[in-house]
């Protein structure tokens, strides 16, 4: 083996570590628009990965052993190279099919989706784990078998180093900057090109396959996925989301996040009030005892979105100090182009939520929670523990308030958030917000009554000088809360908080009709 064949064969050990590992990161991105990115996807993808890659290892020594040569190899690979670049052309149909399927709880057909996305997967993961054990081989060709164990760990070091590349170059330049599908096509390229300067004139369609390639680059890119209702203004791809502003009637603007089963946001030039979870926060400062409106100087937002409960608030009580914490700087910038996110009492931190909790010492009078991504929420912000410092970042007088998603008749997840919440909190009260599936969940950080709330907010009701959009959701906040007075359920912790096996029990039980 002369020196450029070896160099060429440290170079695909290292292109197809880069390649295994960033088609599995980009299949995720891939299939976040219309399954999610819940740890049952990951689990998914994590796991039919690594199959593959076992079968790859497999078959790539025994193909070795029986055609120790190097045009076999970079065959195999160019043939990978191209069913990569194929990947989110042909997927796309069929996790369109699978989001429609999910929209009628056709759970079948869902899972099966979900299935043959990953069935699509096999072959070019596999042949990408044939690379390192026949690299080895042929490695060992001209060598002495005394060194294989220093052969195979280097090149397996070589392609580990190729896959930690693979592990962030997707998710921190790649995806962010060109998009899901032409991070695809870029690893396809690469291994095309290597493949092609070592076949050199001996084959002559991996050249074919190269221009296939870069004809799909510059196919124009069409809609990801098309709006249900209304139409697809702007999308993107972030490092952590596939967003989505959906514009209907000409006015009024949704943002919606990855399989889009929510939406995050919602705003109209000329309505503040939405009908939504968002207009419930400005009433749930008054179920601390003894609350004016003049009382609420300090707001914490923990999941700003696109903006539409401070500036609800700001409408509302004036341009009182409110800090937005939300993690997604595109969501940011999406929030003030296409929200009017820009009111100059709004401080924007772009952070973790929980994180800014822990390392922020300001105190609040109501720090409102709207991270929860339907129908999958982090369950690091449905702890005790994140409650806890909810509560210790709350003035005396200060409330809590988190939007919980449900269904119109199982109340599960709602309660067992409002009972977290009531294991840290001396009161909790529900209110299951008229006309949709949400519910808003309220603590006060003092102890407090039922009619503590109503003795706030009849004057209110009777009073000309209050703005008629609060009277407006405090007359159905009155009408549609309720106190959690018993826990039944469980109370989750950041050791144990099954919220996504709760919530797919939810789904079954909706697509089988109880």
């Amino acid at each position: 083996m002369t020196g450029t064949s070896r160099a060429l064969l440290i170079l695909i050990v290292f292109i197809g570590g880069i390649s295994s590992l960033g088609t599995e990161i980009a299949t995720s991105r891939l299939i976040a628009p219309f399954f999610g990115t819940s740890l049952f996807v990951w689990a998914n993808v994590i796991g039919f990965t690594l199959l593959y890659l076992t079968v790859g290892y497999y078959l790539g020594g025994r193909l070795a052993d029986r055609f120790p040569r190097e045009e076999i190899l970079y065959q195999l690979t160019a043939v990978a190279a191209v069913l990569i670049a194929l990947l989110p052309f042909v997927s796309r149909p069929i996790l369109q099919y699978s989001q429609e399927a999910f929209a009628s709880y056709s759970l079948g057909v869902f899972w099966g989706s979900l299935l043959v996305v990953m069935l699509l997967l096999a072959v070019p993961i596999t042949l990408l784990g044939c690379v390192s054990p026949y690299a080895i081989r042929l490695s060992l060709e001209d060598g002495d078998v005394r060194q294989s164990g220093s052969v195979a760990g280097r090149l397996y070091a070589i392609s580990t180093v190729g896959s930690l590349l693979g592990a962030f170059l997707p998710t921190l330049v790649l995806v962010p900057n060109i998009g899901t599908r032409n991070t695809f096509l870029a690893f396809a390229i690469a291994l095309l090109l290597v493949s092609i300067i070592a076949l050199g004139r001996r084959r002559l369609y991996p050249i074919v396959f190269l221009l296939i390639v870069i004809g799909l680059a510059v196919v124009p890119q069409v809609t990801i996925k098309p709006a249900e209702r209304g139409v697809v203004i702007e999308e993107r791809e972030s490092a952590y989301n596939y967003i989505r502003v959906i514009e209907r009637d000409d006015t009024t603007r949704l943002l919606e996040l990855n399989e889009g089963q929510a939406t995050h946001s919602i705003y109209h030039p000329d309505r503040l009030l939405t009908g939504g979870p968002w207009d419930y926060y400005l009433v749930a400062p008054y179920f601390a005892p003894d609350v004016a409106p003049a009382d609420l100087q300090q707001v914490l937002m923990i999941g700003l979105g696109a903006g539409t409960v401070p500036k609800q608030v700001t409408q509302i009580y004036g341009p009182i100090d409110i800090v937005g914490v939300e993690i997604d700087p595109e969501i940011v910038e999406v929030g003030r182009t296409y929200f009017d996110m820009n009111e100059p009492n709004l401080e924007v931190v772009e952070q973790d939520g929980r994180y800014f909790l822990m390392t922020d010492d300001r105190k609040y009078d109501m720090i409102g929670t709207d991270a929860y991504q339907q129908p999958y929420i982090p369950f690091q912000m449905t702890t005790q523990e994140y409650f806890r410092h909810v509560r210790d970042r709350l003035t005396p007088n200060g409330v809590a308030v988190i939007n919980v998603g449900r269904t119109s008749t199982d109340f599960r997840l709602v309660h067992t958030i409002a009972g977290t919440i009531k294991s840290v909190f001396p009161n909790v009260y529900i209110i299951d917000i008229p006309g949709t599936i949400n519910s808003i969940v309220v603590a006060t950080n003092q102890p407090s009554t039922p009619q503590d709330f109503l003795d706030n907010v009849q004057p209110l009701l009777a009073s000309g000088e209050v703005d008629a959009r609060l009277r407006t959701v405090l007359s159905s906040a009155a009408n549609n809360f309720r106190e959690l007075t018993e826990v039944e359920t469980q109370t989750f912790t950041d050791d144990l908080a099954p919220v996504e096996q709760l919530i797919h029990t939810m789904i079954l039980d909706v697509a089988q009709g109880e």
